[in-house]
């Protein structure tokens, strides 16, 4: 850059010069001044273009910022979730908020066997430095009886290891339900088959001859695929809306139309009780929903109703509107009543109270279940409240489109 700044200077001093020998020549007249005037600009801009050809000397850039200084080790454990200690010798030298809101604010300091009461813990953690701690050892116990963790050791050192606890308590739980649905399932459904396959080889074996115990067993088989097809139906639809839950309604749905709908639906049924249906629908905003799946959870609720209400006493529907944000619905029958301890779990799937009057009165055990399903998806509240004795009434609660 510099050696091409002074050629270009030599050669504007070399224009200057030559311009001046020439006007000199020439001598004094007009043609002399010209050339030499010529010979300045030319000498001029040559110079300039040293100046504008070249970029600018870059201004000192600023220093960069200085690195912040390294964090400390207890400020790293303390930014994750999950509880984390450090073992230095057997003894806990450092452990985030997390681990010591699980094992005590003691445990700092204390040894690590103490610190974790739990025999497969003790044994990787006072194992010998050489020995591989690759896999997580599972533990159940810590905090409360049915918690379940992950723990995993990483060695950092010759004496030092990371503890990473990590709460498995939820996976743990939605796998057992997964296992007990399919148990649970597999033993609905091979109930009803065992009884027609049963029946199938009996009129197989000649009790078919006799017409008056041919249609017995016909008309038992015939119960037992239906319940088998309304267990099936009930899985599907629990199914597709499970997929949905996450997928907010956009329809309109205007609750008092519905219930007179789904009450002139019940009547039309040969039901013996479908006339025990009584409705008080008051003026309510409508409800942002799936018109489907409201008409199916108020078929539950009423069909729940009058097979659990004793017969003769009304199914009582009422809707209202609470004045606020929410539109209530409920159902109530006047029937025997549910016991406390049984109410908590009457949402579950398969959960009976009494599994044989339900079978009997054709329930499949999803019916709440697919009614707490759709308030879920509708962003709603559902509430169970009975009296033995008394009767039970089913409160539902969705937002009103304002």
């Amino acid at each position: 850059m510099a050696g091409d700044r002074a050629i270009r200077a030599g050669v504007a001093l070399g224009i200057a010069v030559a311009s001046g020998a020439a006007a000199l020549v020439i001598g004094s007249d007009a043609n002399a001044i010209v050339v030499a005037v010529v010979g300045a600009i030319a000498a001029v801009l040559v110079a300039l273009g040293t100046a504008s050809d070249e970029p600018e000397e870059a201004a000192s850039a600023p220093p960069p910022p200085p690195l912040p200084p390294e964090p400390l080790i207890s400020d790293v454990i303390e930014a994750v979730i999950e509880p984390v200690m450090i073992i230095a010798d057997r003894r806990v030298v450092r452990a985030n908020a997390p681990a010591r809101a699980l094992l005590g604010q003691h445990i700092l300091g204390e040894d690590v066997r103490l610190a974790i009461r739990h025999p497969a813990a003790a044994e990787r953690l006072t194992a010998a430095p050489d020995t591989a701690d690759d896999e997580p050892i599972h533990l159940v116990g810590l905090g409360t009886r049915e918690q379940r963790w992950e723990m995993h050791v990483r060695r950092a050192g010759p004496s030092l290891r990371v503890v990473h606890l990590i709460d498995r308590t939820g996976s743990y739980a939605a796998d057992r339900i997964r296992v007990d649905f399919v148990a649970n399932a597999s033993h609905e459904l091979r109930t009803p088959l065992a009884s027609i396959l049963g029946f199938v080889e009996t009129l197989r074996e000649g009790a078919g001859d006799d017409p008056e115990v041919r249609d017995r067993f016909l008309k038992i088989m015939l119960g037992e695929a239906t319940r088998m097809r309304r267990l099936v139906d009930d899985l599907m639809s629990l199914s597709r809306i499970e997929a949905e839950k996450y997928r907010e309604p956009g329809q309109t749905v205007r609750l008092g139309e519905l219930v007179e709908e789904v009450r002139a639906e019940v009547e039309s049924t040969a039901n013996g009780r479908a006339g025990d249906v009584v409705t008080a629908v008051a003026d309510a905003p409508p409800v942002r929903g799936d018109r489907a799946q409201l008409s199916q959870l108020l078929h539950n609720l009423i069909g729940n109703a009058l097979k659990y209400g004793r017969p003769g006493t009304p199914v009582t529907v009422e809707l209202e509107h609470d004045g606020g944000a929410m539109v209530r619905l409920s159902v109530r029958d006047q029937g025997d009543g549910i016991a406390p301890e049984h109410l908590p779990r009457l949402t579950e799937r398969f959960y009976r109270v009494d599994s044989g009057r339900s079978r009997a009165a054709g329930g499949t055990g999803l019916g709440l279940s697919i009614v707490k399903h759709i308030v879920e998806r509708h962003r709603g509240r559902l509430d169970i409240a009975s009296t033995p004795g008394t009767g039970t009434v089913v409160t539902v609660m969705l937002p009103a489109i304002r």
